[in-house]
């Protein structure tokens, strides 16, 4: 499939000491084929200074094709990217949390079995392939296998990594999804809501993962663990 534009998502929250750093790697990337990039950012009522820093941004790269909107209110995670998906007009759409956990350089390992034209939707595993991963929270690295395993005995998938930040999404068909979940409950959401599109494709590919720890801002909690496991049941078993 030709893809002439990506959207590029990014939720953003309390994101003011990292968010031009991010944004300066998503403007640095080269997108294989010339594709185009389209970035939406949507910040979920900050209370530091990351309207300031987004609104900086924008005025001093007025090339990049930079589309922002704000919550009146703190919503979450996943209502910030509802918001995000809504807006999209590239053909695919990628979401990029706004810290540094992630390496946009590798948004064409993503592209490029839909570039080929054997994949609609491809998630970035921080499990699998040969790149850099930070050492960080046994824990949190055994609950993710769990919380995979679990969605994958309900999907049939066999992914190896459903929680993670990088997936790849033709947007028509993600924009076709009633979500829910605004919190942390979108990932195990999408993951059952995509696999029940008939004939859709499903790929996976290896990432790199530089991690956070909670006093570098990391958010995630226990508390949204359990969330998650709600959530693998009630949009698998309550269809």
């Amino acid at each position: 499939m030709e893809i002439k534009k990506l959207t590029i998502v990014i939720p953003a929250f309390n994101e003011a000491r990292t968010i031009h750093l991010i944004l300066n790697k998503v403007k640095s990337v080269d997108l294989i084929n010339g594709i185009e990039k389209e970035i939406i950012i949507v910040n979920d009522f900050s209370t530091d200074n990351t309207d300031e820093a987004i609104e900086n941004y924008k005025n001093q790269n007025p090339d990049l094709n930079i589309q922002y909107f704000k919550h009146e209110k703190n919503k979450g995670k996943g209502a910030a990217l509802h918001t995000g998906i809504r807006h999209a007009s590239g053909e695919y759409l990628i979401i990029q949390d706004a810290d540094l956990e992630y390496d946009p350089e590798e948004f064409n390992i993503l592209l490029k079995p839909v570039v080929a034209d054997v994949a609609d939707v491809v998630y970035g595993s921080r499990f699998m392939g040969g790149n850099p991963h930070r050492i960080l929270f046994f824990w949190h690295s055994i609950g993710n296998k769990f919380l995979t395993t679990l969605s994958n005995m309900f999907t049939n998938l066999n992914l190896t990594d459903m929680e993670t930040c990088y997936k790849l999404f033709n947007t028509k068909m993600i924009q076709s999804i009633n979500f829910k979940e605004n919190r942390f409950g979108f990932e195990p959401e999408v993951t059952a809501k995509i696999a029940r599109i008939s004939k859709v494709r499903i790929y996976e590919v290896g990432i790199s993962y530089y991690g956070r720890t909670f006093e570098e801002g990391k958010k995630i909690s226990w508390k949204d663990g359990f969330r998650a496991i709600y959530c693998i049941l009630r949009y698998n078993l309550f269809k």
